[in-house]
């Protein structure tokens, strides 16, 4: 007889994930439904799925849930739905999609509905009017992109000063790493016509003179990190951080990323997560302009949840934006570029010598890595100081997990060197739909085609994550697999068709692959015996609609550790 039950459990195991431990009966029983595993190479179902005190007790058959039951069990019917592992957040800026809750939203179509330089105006005006604020209050935007502007430039300080004398206005580009400021916050900022442009960013000029034109790029805008993140009423700051969290919530999102931590939001953030704000787990990264604050001082821990917030590595940025124009490349843009005449191949925003030491220093204390680079020449950047630290240290490490995050302009042997490295890829293929046919024009075809090349990165063995860099791009996961899957312009171009992927592999991107990049494979991302009850359920199965149709699959509901933190209305 026993011989009989050691056989009937071992079968279920092989079926479901293995046998729940001894305990007391399961809280809850989900059934009826595609519940999709992500266990392994090849899609896997089980009929059932056991919960108790938020882990995953079993995983398997309708039968074997059953004997797990008691009288106060709670069973969930599906009622044909798809449930999976919930969505774990591989790059995005949580607090600054909190900030752009109080800012006007200049986002062009698709998304938005700014498509002018005078609709840009009206949003401001608009904010102004809602703030109730006076002539000197600060007016910030977020989200506007050159390339969807009628007018195909980026505004002026003369465009804001005409209707904003006195208000200082800034205006952030969709991508983040470029701003627009009218005169007077540029006076606030201390920009002048004898200001030099600072390394690894530009003051773009009125053409034939040294006078700013408003247009400020990548380390430039470090002089308006206090007006753009400075202190605001704490009351204010966790109402917003709470919004955030909802929304990332409402997109099956239970493992939430902040992945550019500077030092004016750290405090900001702790408050949060000891007052209980983080009903999910957000994952932050640290900014390397804090790097020496953070690294070896005491001042945080590191690679430990503590209300829900861990600090999960350094956060570091080579270079900057494609669409921007100030990405790193090894060949020029095809397009004019803003402040360059000749041999236009954008620029990095961190020395050699200053990548190595960033790099050696997180090494040296154990301390992940992640990489911002955009441009193939950032790419080579990144990989000589991954090199270069490993030689200092007298290593060859693996299991650092250095991420390098967006990978977009790449090249083939680069994706051999991350293998070969023990880098990762944690591709942004949402680019293909909302920037592709930019890239087309600024990058060329077989460019454009290679951008965030996920097939290749599979089929080399590499464990690629994927991302939507929100507010760079909207927070939607589903959204996201759909570009991975079909690579189709918002014009309706086939984009790369060879690096599509399959619908599985998209899911595996946002779900296991994201939990063994944050070194938490062992307790998300799958759903296996032991590991947490972190769900999400779907109206549709992602693997059996039309590909087309990924992008229309609604979130039912998120559950996090075995509580329902969302459910849609």
């Amino acid at each position: 007889m026993l011989k009989e039950l050691r056989k009937y459990f071992g079968l279920l195991a092989l079926a479901g994930g293995g046998i729940a431990a001894a305990g007391s009966p399961v809280d809850t029983v989900y059934t009826g439904g595609h519940i999709l595993t992500l266990e392994g190479d090849k899609p896997t179902y089980v009929q059932a799925l056991a919960v108790r005190k938020g882990k995953i007790a079993y995983a398997g058959s309708r039968a074997g849930a059953d004997a797990l039951k008691g009288p106060a069990t709670r069973v969930v019917n599906l009622h044909g739905k798809t449930l999976l592992p919930g969505f774990i957040d591989a790059h995005s800026h949580l607090l600054n999609y909190a900030d752009s809750l109080v800012q006007a939203d200049l986002s062009p179509p698709p998304n938005g509905t700014v498509a002018s330089i005078a609709q840009v105006l009206a949003k401001l005006h608009a904010l102004k009017t809602q703030m109730q604020a006076d002539d000197t209050t600060w007016l910030i935007g977020q989200g506007y992109d050159q390339d969807g502007l009628a007018e195909k430039r980026h505004p002026t300080a003369a465009d804001l000063d005409a209707e904003f004398p006195t208000n200082p206005v800034i205006l952030v580009h969709g991508s983040g790493h470029m701003l627009v400021a009218n005169s007077a916050a540029l006076k606030a900022a201390g920009i002048t016509a004898d200001t030099p442009d600072p390394e690894g960013g530009t003051i773009i000029r009125i053409p034939g003179s040294r006078q700013p034109e408003g247009l400020i790029q990548e380390k430039g805008m470090f002089a308006f990190i206090g007006f753009l993140k400075g202190a605001r009423d704490p009351k204010l700051e966790d109402n917003l951080i709470r919004r955030a969290v909802e929304y990332y919530q409402s997109f099956g999102i239970t493992t939430a990323a902040e992945h550019l931590l500077v030092g004016e939001k750290l405090p900001v953030l702790e408050h949060a997560a000891r007052a209980g704000l983080l009903t999910i787990d957000v994952v932050a990264l640290p900014a390397y302009t804090i790097a020496k604050d953070v690294i070896g001082t005491g001042r945080i821990q590191w690679n430990v949840y503590a209300n829900r917030l861990k600090f999960q590595g350094l956060k570091i940025a080579v270079d900057g934006s494609p669409q921007g124009k100030t990405a790193f490349l090894t060949e020029p843009y095809l397009t004019p570029v803003p402040g360059c005449t000749e041999h236009c191949v954008g620029f990095p925003a961190m020395s050699q010598d200053e990548v190595n030491q960033l790099v050696l220093l997180a090494y040296r204390n154990n301390i992940q890595l992640y990489s911002h680079c955009n441009g193939d020449a950032a790419i080579d950047m990144m990989i000589e100081g991954h090199q270069y630290a490993e030689a200092q240290l007298g290593e060859d490490n693996h299991n650092r997990r250095t991420v390098i995050i967006h990978s977009q302009i790449m090249r083939s042997d680069q994706l051999e060197a991350y293998r070969a490295n023990g880098l990762l890829p944690s591709f942004f293929t949402n680019h293909v739909y909302y920037m592709g046919d930019v890239h087309l024009r600024n990058l060329g075809p077989d460019r454009a085609g290679y951008l965030s090349p996920m097939n290749s990165a599979l089929h080399m063995g590499l464990r690629a994550t994927n991302h939507t860099d929100t507010v760079v791009t909207p927070l939607d996961p589903l959204f996201l697999l759909w570009t991975a899957v079909n690579r189709v312009t918002s014009s309706g171009v086939l984009l790369g068709a060879a690096e599509r992927v399959s619908p599985y592999d998209g899911l595996r991107a946002m779900t296991s692959n994201g939990a063994y990049e944050y070194f938490e494979e062992k307790s998300k991302g799958t759903l296996a015996a032991g590991k947490l009850a972190d769900f999400v359920i779907l109206d549709r199965n992602p693997l059996t609609v039309d590909p087309m149709a990924i992008k229309d699959i609604k979130v039912v509901e998120t559950i996090k550790e075995g509580r329902t933190v969302y459910r849609a209305p």
